[in-house]
């Protein structure tokens, strides 16, 4: 059943997994897709942060891509429902989203890139997830409810704001708010600026190559995820790497925050924020003490590294 016209009204609306899983699971599919087609014509840059889409006032982009001397865009736009690639001398096409299978979604994609004069090869098989299937052979995953869509991105629009806000009290390295198509989560990721052991590898159908660069520094991330089977509710996540001593027992809030075994990192539901009188504290405090938990017990030099929050307009004192 898709949500009611109130709940996509909602700054914070509900997002129940098990209602929008299918959805879900073949949207993941198709934003790697067209992820991995920014993968493979840009080159590598650190931590993975050249893979990444953005939030958009409609949907997910790309941002640019580069292919010689020209560019092109892949924009998701979840108010019309459709993704739009387009290039740099003005062309464009147009494909819809709606219930169709990964297989003819993937084969769309390539003709409308070839028809405007794109040719890109990908490694056309899902990664960070089990049991993949190649995209152009998938004919299993072929559900998309808009109005889930929509919900999703709106969602992700509001934590957006909030982890942007959240990051303008650092000036230490930290990566854009951005979303990641293997795991399907908006994040934001603060740096020590100190080297980290070498990654043990490991992380399922994810090449040990990849996490290995990803976690080359020590880092405090947190972001937002809608969840899966072992977890079927969305939720917030903040986790430490090299996980420092005490972290695990440190006290953050709210209350409603926890240390997960199982993922090593806090969750704190999403329900706890949307039905909070003031979302936006609570999803902070959530963010700011999990980050200062990792940052005091891994000895970081906060006073080096943090500044306060941005205010619009005004430039930061020095």
């Amino acid at each position: 059943m898709s949500p009611s016209t109130d709940r996509l009204s909602s700054a914070w609306p509900e997002l129940p997994y098990a209602a929008w899983k299918d959805t879900y699971a073949t949207l993941h599919l198709w934003t790697q897709i067209v992820g991995k087609i920014r993968l493979a014509q840009t080159p590598w840059l650190n931590h993975s942060w050249h893979v990444v889409l953005y939030i958009s006032p409609r949907g997910l982009t790309t941002s640019p891509i580069p292919y010689g001397g020209r560019s092109f865009e892949l924009a998701f736009d979840f108010l019309n429902h459709v993704l739009i690639a387009s290039t740099d001398d003005g062309s464009a096409k147009q494909i819809d989203l709606y219930p169709r299978s990964v297989a003819d979604f993937y084969a769309e994609v390539m003709r409308s890139l070839a028809d405007l004069g794109i040719e890109v090869g990908i490694h056309d098989m899902p990664n960070e997830l089990p049991d993949p299937i190649r995209f152009g052979e998938d004919n299993v995953h072929a559900s998309y409810d808009p109005d889930y869509a929509e919900l999703h991105w709106r969602i992700l629009s509001q934590v957006e704001r909030v982890l942007f806000k959240f990051r303008t009290s650092f000036i230490g390295k930290c990566s854009p708010v951005h979303f990641f198509w293997g795991s399907f989560d908006l994040a934001v990721t603060r740096f020590s600026g100190r080297r980290a052991p070498l990654h043990p590898g490991g992380v399922p159908y994810l090449p040990d190559a990849v996490s290995q660069e990803a976690y080359s520094h020590e880092v405090s991330s947190a972001g937002f995820w809608p969840g899966n089977d072992v977890v079927p509710y969305p939720a917030f996540y903040s986790y430490a790497y090299p996980e420092p001593s005490g972290f695990a027992t440190a006290a953050v809030r709210p209350a409603e925050a926890f240390y997960s075994d199982d993922l090593s990192e806090y969750i704190l539901p999403y329900e706890a924020v949307r039905g909070a009188d003031n979302p936006d504290r609570v999803l902070m405090e959530f963010l700011t003490s999990t980050y200062e938990a990792a940052a005091s017990l891994g000895k970081w030099d906060r006073g080096a590294l943090e500044c306060p929050i941005g205010v619009a307009g005004k430039p930061r004192a020095v």
